[in-house]
């Protein structure tokens, strides 16, 4: 039976991608004790082909891979499926290394050695953001808006006017905290704590590459809606406000 046959049941299917078989078979089970069903490569090669036979609806995603580099996958896989949600494993925990794979278009980055929770909120996170059948609340069907800026959390849809914009998990968690407080200035400390659940010093190069990223698909060639507050930090505005 392939993987794609084997999957047709499953409602919530994760990819696990590490040379590293104990591990592997760690995270496996933890996955198959949320009630998904989990698929594992140890090569970025075995990755492509198992992402393509077992269509899954995210990848955990080991930088350090015996043939095919973590990120030479993600971009393979980004361009086949370019919303597949993706969390990366690495040892790597330079920050340079977190934006260089975040840059590349991971969703997520959990450095090693990492506890198998943090994970698995992670991984919990991705999937109920990506709407791959995770159950949610009722908050979380709320439609916020901004002038012409429209964000349905249950859809992960954006849009700006009559334009679909597309956003990662991570751009899109950031644009809906920012919408839920208009008007309001944030600093990167204060977006690193809520958005990412983090307070690593010196991290506010992530914050901006986000921020950066946002702008160019939400205000580019419009009225900009995203303001940087010099010295404090970010806010998100109506054009006439």
């Amino acid at each position: 039976m392939s993987h794609r046959e084997a999957a047709q049941g499953s409602a919530v299917r994760v990819l696990i991608v590490d040379d590293e078989p104990e591990l592997s078979e760690v995270l496996a089970v933890a996955v198959a004790e949320e009630g998904w069903r989990p698929f594992t490569a140890s090569n970025g090669r075995g990755a492509v082909q198992a992402a393509r036979e077992c269509d899954p609806h995210a990848v955990v995603l080991d930088w350090m891979l015996p043939d095919l580099d973590g990120l030479s996958v993600l971009r393979r896989l980004r361009y086949e499926n370019a919303e597949l949600p993706v969390l990366m494993l690495t040892a790597r925990d330079a920050l340079a290394h977190r934006l260089e794979g975040l840059s590349a278009g991971a969703d997520d980055y959990v450095t090693k050695p990492f506890s198998l929770e943090e994970v698995m909120l992670r991984l919990r996170g991705l999937l109920r953001r990506s709407g791959a059948g995770i159950e949610e609340s009722a908050a979380d069907e709320s439609v916020r808006r901004l002038g012409d800026l429209v964000l349905s959390e249950r859809s992960r849809e954006v849009a700006r006017g009559d334009t679909p914009v597309t956003l990662t998990a991570k751009e899109f968690d950031l644009l809906w905290f920012l919408m839920g407080s208009p008007r309001q200035v944030f600093s990167k400390a204060q977006l690193l704590e809520h958005v990412w659940n983090s307070s690593f010093d010196g991290e506010g190069n992530l914050v901006e590459v986000y921020i950066y990223s946002l702008r160019s698909k939400i205000d580019k060639g419009r009225a900009p809606m995203i303001h940087t507050v010099r010295g404090v930090g970010y806010v998100i505005r109506g054009v006439d406000d």
